[in-house]
């Protein structure tokens, strides 16, 4: 059955790219997230302290991957004891965030944070709430990485060989 998830992991060009390799994802569609302005820009986001983060609105098949195992590629993807800030890129737009619209969700989320900050030191920055809201980014940042392949990415490219190698894997 599909499900989604809404993944924010920092710049959403890269964050894109690299759950569109992971097998059971059966589509993406990057926008913005739990913000206080109603349909955003990109540049408002950037620039007008909106309260959006870039967000990976994650369509997934869970007979071929659980959202548990979904989350455990989504952490080898951030940094996530950082505050507002992943790779080179800086701002409460690039927060890391899992925000859910089935309550039944927030169980699985919560132990699957509580069992990665077992392997931290530092605190986990990693939002869990519910969906307030979502709105698309314009249409050149959708698969921008597809479109751009030598775009900026703050993740390194073998981490998408990876996760593609990982998860297909039988």
């Amino acid at each position: 059955m599909e499900k989604i998830i809404y993944l924010a992991g920092g710049c959403f060009w890269g964050t894109q790219k690299y759950l569109d390799q992971i097998k059971g994802v059966v589509r993406t569609q990057v926008g913005f997230a739990n913000g206080t302005t109603e349909a955003p820009s990109y540049e408002q986001v950037c620039h007008e302290n909106t309260g959006h983060a870039e967000t990976v609105c994650t369509v997934y098949d869970d007979a071929q991957i659980s959202l548990a195992q979904l989350l455990q590629y989504y952490f080898q993807a951030i940094n996530p004891t950082s505050i507002n800030c992943q790779g080179e890129d800086k701002g409460s737009q690039y927060r890391t965030g899992i925000y859910y619209t089935d309550p039944a969700d927030e169980t699985v989320i919560r132990q699957q944070l509580d069992e990665l900050a077992k392997r931290y030191d530092k605190p986990i920055a990693v939002e869990c709430l519910p969906l307030q809201n979502y709105y698309p980014a314009e249409e050149y940042h959708q698969k921008y990485l597809e479109k751009n392949p030598h775009g900026y990415c703050h993740l390194p490219g073998s981490l998408f060989e990876q996760a593609y190698e990982q998860s297909h894997k039988s």
